[in-house]
């Protein structure tokens, strides 16, 4: 079994993708604009272009999604990226709060050296984590 994740957007979804592949180091697999799909002839012309299904990999994780009229932010779940060190966590809360909406600020935590909470400029929720080394306590 596997679980992947899928986001529907309301009309952004290309350019979140774009945005992730080229700071997340994704890979994006698919983009089907809802245009080219065969079967939609009344598909209205100022939706042609917005995305019907696309697919990225970040990681070994695959994300789709999709442009959805009417879609809302993701409100009570969030992806979540651990990372490898200290430095990408602060680089990538530094990209991903830009324009975004913080919930919680990056900081040390009993659990964390570096731990944030934050909605990006897509409407897409993310908690960051560079977990504590087993030899690490919190300072102060």
């Amino acid at each position: 079994m596997k679980l992947d994740i899928y986001l529907n957007y309301a009309g952004n979804c290309e350019q979140a993708f774009r945005f992730y592949e080229r700071h997340l180091g994704g890979k994006i697999t698919t983009v089907m604009a809802h245009g080219e799909n065969p079967g939609q002839s009344n598909v209205p012309a100022d939706w042609n272009k917005a995305i019907l299904h696309a697919r990225i990999e970040i990681g070994k994780t695959v994300l789709m999604g999709a442009d959805i009229p009417g879609a809302e932010p993701m409100r009570s779940a969030y992806l979540t990226l651990t990372l490898d060190s200290a430095e990408e966590a602060e680089r990538l809360y530094a990209l991903l709060s830009d324009g975004g909406q913080i919930f919680m600020k990056m900081e040390e935590t009993f659990f964390a050296s570096r731990f944030a909470m934050l909605r990006d400029k897509f409407g897409t929720s993310w908690m960051l984590l560079h977990e504590r080394q087993a030899t690490e306590h919190p300072s102060g």
